[in-house]
């Protein structure tokens, strides 16, 4: 434990000394403690920048109860921040079933701010009937915003600030750190080439824009899939080749998914793909990859390496699969995520909202909404001079 321990803090120690944005709101939070009393409860990546971003709600006062998503919590993290005396339930190797219970577990603290990932949590306090100890909250995602506005609208009485609808997350995490992060990823992973092959990716909201334009810029030649009429004449006039995955399917040699939507990829577009394919998934849940359908029809399914899967098909073609179909920048192997100055951006997002949630509920709406845009606009000066492009 205790080398698991030390890896985590020197880890952290690393990633907290790149991230000026939060390192200064830690000072301020510490000097004016905006969460004292308040107990925060967390479904997010357990990763070095959240463990960052935990230390700025505590030093501001902040009792932690936390768990990560399923399939990217690193375990020395969640030996650093227990150390820290954060309460923080599961490990990477957790089954579905035991991120629930993890879930579960955060729920039952009765936490009253929420900072939620993909709307799991929020999801579990209201199936629990527990909406009543929360002031407010935070929603990072996409797929969480999407599901805050289906399938859980009109069922949260209290405001729920979606990260995701910020254009300053959209522009510097989204477009630059996915695209980044996912394509470094895929490198790694595979040790393949970007330069001269075919990549379909899927969805062209910020992370797919993200993503074509970072393999693009590898060298890769890529095609977009999207059915949203406006996006799909965006990707054509960015130079990109536009049409139904379907119709993709035969042309591409690897496919990415970024959607937050389930069942994106198919069975239909499995049977169109040429044999070694290579399929991964870039949104929050493993739902967008129909992977239940792929084992299905699978013959043999062979472990080639860490979060990677080939996957042998009756009519002799094999599809190779990372990460399980899950968030390959985080599920894969060597996770790093989005770069550090994207989450110091990200997460300051975070940090702010959360404020505003525990100092001002009342000025805000119950429901799903954007982040301020006075702390938009804040955000976006203290990142301009943080990087120095003021000089």
């Amino acid at each position: 434990m205790s080398e698991l321990l030390d890896r985590g803090a020197a880890r952290t120690t690393w990633i907290r000394s790149r991230m000026p944005l939060l390192a200064a709101t830690r000072r301020d939070f510490a000097e004016r403690r905006p969460f004292a009393g308040r107990r925060v409860g967390m479904s997010l990546h357990v990763e070095p920048k959240t463990a960052v971003l935990l230390e700025v709600l505590a030093a501001g006062g902040a009792e932690v109860v936390a768990t990560g998503n399923h399939g990217s919590t690193q375990d020395d993290i969640v030996a650093y921040l227990r150390s820290l005396g954060m309460t923080v339930f599961g490990r990477r190797n957790d089954t579905l079933a035991e991120h629930e219970a993890n879930v579960a577990a955060v729920v039952d603290a009765r936490p009253d701010i929420v900072l939620d990932n993909g709307a799991d949590l929020v999801a579990g306090i209201v199936a629990a009937d527990a909406t009543r100890h929360v002031i407010g909250g935070t929603e990072e995602t996409t797929s969480g915003g999407i599901r805050l506005r289906t399938e859980l609208a009109g069922r949260v009485p209290f405001p729920t600030i979606v990260i995701n609808d910020s254009p300053l997350k959209a522009i510097g995490e989204n477009r630059h750190g996915v695209g980044q992060s996912v394509v470094e990823s895929i490198m790694r992973i595979t040790n393949l080439m970007i330069p001269g092959r075919r990549f379909v990716v899927a969805g062209y909201g910020w992370c797919g824009r993200g993503i074509a334009q970072y393999l693009r810029a590898f060298g890769g030649r890529v095609a977009v899939a999207e059915i949203d009429e406006i996006k799909a004449f965006e990707a054509a006039l960015d130079g990109y080749r536009v049409d139904d995955l379907r119709n993709l399917a035969e042309w591409g040699e690897f496919f990415i998914t970024a959607t937050g939507h389930p069942g994106i990829v198919t069975e239909e577009v499995f049977d169109r793909m040429p044999s070694g394919a290579v399929l991964a998934n870039a949104g929050h849940f493993p739902w967008e990859i129909d992977t239940a359908a792929l084992a299905a029809r699978a013959v043999a399914v062979t472990e080639l390496d860490t979060a990677i899967e080939r996957v042998d098909l009756p009519d002799g073609r094999e599809l190779i699969l990372l990460a399980g179909g899950r968030m390959v920048n985080l599920a894969g192997r060597e996770p790093k995520g989005n770069s550090l100055e994207a989450m110091d951006l990200g997460f300051l997002l975070q940090s702010l909202s959360l404020e505003r949630v525990a100092t001002d509920a009342g000025s805000l709406a119950p429901g799903a909404q954007p982040v301020p845009d006075d702390l938009e606009r804040e955000i976006a000066r203290r990142f301009v001079r943080a990087m120095g492009a003021d000089r």
